[in-house]
This record gives structure tokens, C-alpha cells and sequence, in this order.
């Protein structure tokens, strides 16, 4: 019988917070992974995938929607520009126009 190990899964913010506490002067690696209770590899490729990714690490599923969130919140911001210039353009053409 084969056993199929569970590993733990940490959030995000758990992962950054990790992150933040190690590049405090003084701490060391191995201190902040006693405290958190996560190995030094852990921490080590959690770092690596950050200096990778940066913004867009950690991301994991949501990482392609939270692009496309942005996105259309660009977009919309855009639409939005659009829209109160046109409105200006027709109050000025209609007092234009009298």
C-alpha cells in the first residue's frame, strides 16, 4: 500500500510575509523557518520564484484572471475618458449651435 504524502499549502500573503520577514536585517533564514515551521528549501524556492516573477508570483490559478481583471479595469478606465469627452464635445457643439 502506497501512501500519498499531503503537502500544506500556504497563501500568498503567507508566502510574501515570509519573504519580508527573512530580508529583515538580522534575521536569518533558518530562524524565520523555525518560526513559521517551514524548511529552508521552502523558503529558498518561494524567494526564487519571486525574484522570477515578481509581481506575478504566487499568483497560482487565479493569476490568469487576475490579469484579465486588470485589464478590463484599464480598459473601462479608458471607455470612461472617452465617454466624459464626448459629453463635453456635445455641450460645447449645442451651445455652439444656439
Amino acid at each position: 500500500m502506497s501512501r500519498t504524502r499531503k503537502y500544506k499549502r500556504y497563501s500568498a500573503e503567507f508566502k510574501r510575509e515570509a519573504l519580508k520577514r527573512a530580508s529583515i536585517d538580522g534575521a536569518t533564514d533558518k530562524k524565520v523557518c523555525e518560526e513559521l515551521g517551514i524548511s529552508p528549501r521552502q523558503l529558498a524556492r518561494w524567494r526564487d520564484e519571486f525574484r522570477l516573477l515578481d509581481v506575478d508570483a504566487f499568483a497560482g490559478q487565479w493569476g490568469d484572471r487576475n490579469k484579465e481583471i486588470i485589464q478590463l479595469k484599464k480598459e473601462l478606465d479608458q471607455v470612461k475618458k472617452e465617454r466624459d469627452f464626448l459629453k463635453q464635445a456635445a455641450a460645447y457643439f449645442a451651445r455652439e449651435s444656439k
